[in-house]
């Protein structure tokens, strides 16, 4: 045997010994190992997402679509990890959840800077203008000048901005939780509220303080990303599960377990039972 074929000999085994040669267990091998799905969470509370009832067990519409996934999958529970909603991409990120399920929207921009991916989606978005009952604002042309408020970082901050560049309003103030913009209004500090209807649903119940504002505005691109959002297979305004870019079988076992949830009828009854249903709710792809 000669010296570079001992080399050879050698540096295989070597290789077959390593921690590189033996394979190494994803995401999902990992949870189902565990037994928990660790779900990064931002809007708890939020109505009608998921929220705590009395007697300490989770509700919403996210909530009950969870417990189906994961049931799918095989995996036996789930567990939130509650943060802030501008930590949901870094926490992934940093693995301490699994999986992102907090409303969040789908698009080109987050997943190239972020380095992340969504599922197909479990909803679809559209905005509203939302004022106090007693406002003298009955349309969106009626916000010309005036104030509105919006999430940091949300699609519905991007249509409000969209609008500012657009004359229609003349400022935007941007807050960090789903609730603040719905106090700001009702202090008078901003004269609407651009924000999806899901949210609004949620700060509607029990109140009569709070309408809606004109039609439907959908979501618009960012210019620099018109044309990779022209090319996706979702429907701008789509949120879907968020997950590492890498996790692809992970991926690949939720997007089955969406596929079975709009088969089977559930997606809709879900959604019809905390009023978020129309039309649109069953179509979020292109």
């Amino acid at each position: 045997m000669t010296y570079r074929s001992f080399l050879r000999i050698a540096f295989a085994a070597i290789a077959l010994l390593s921690p590189i040669g033996v394979g190494k267990a994803d995401t999902l091998d990992d949870v189902r190992a565990r037994g928990t799905l660790l779900v990064g969470q931002g809007i708890m509370g939020l109505k009608p997402y998921v929220w705590l009832k009395d007697d300490g067990s989770y509700t919403g519409l996210e909530n009950e679509m969870i417990e189906y996934i994961i049931k799918k999958m095989g995996i036996p529970k789930y567990e939130y990890v509650v943060t802030e909603w501008q930590t949901l991409i870094p926490g992934l990120k940093a693995k301490r959840w699994d999986v992102i399920m907090s409303g969040l929207g789908v698009n080109q921009e987050r997943m190239a800077v972020g380095g992340i991916t969504f599922s197909k989606p479990y909803l679809l978005y559209v905005d509203y203008a939302v004022v106090r009952a007693d406002s003298d604002i009955h349309s969106v042309a009626d916000l010309k000048g005036k104030i509105v408020a919006s999430v940091l970082g949300s699609m519905d901050s991007l249509n409000a901005h969209n609008m500012v560049d657009a004359g229609q309003v003349a400022e935007v103030k941007d807050f960090n939780g789903w609730g603040e913009p719905f106090i700001a209004l009702r202090n008078k500090q901003v004269d609407a509220v651009i924000i999806d209807q899901m949210t609004y649903l949620g700060q509607q119940e029990g109140m009569n303080d709070l309408r809606l504002v004109g039609e439907p505005m959908f979501y618009q691109p960012k210019p620099e990303w018109a044309e990779a959002e022209s090319k996706a297979d979702y429907k701008l305004g789509a949120a879907g599960i968020v997950v590492r870019e890498e996790d692809v079988s992970l991926l690949n076992a939720i997007n089955a377990a969406i596929d079975e949830m709009f088969a089977d009828g559930t997606h809709e009854r879900i959604l019809r039972k905390y009023g978020a249903w129309d039309e649109s709710q069953a179509h979020p792809m292109k």
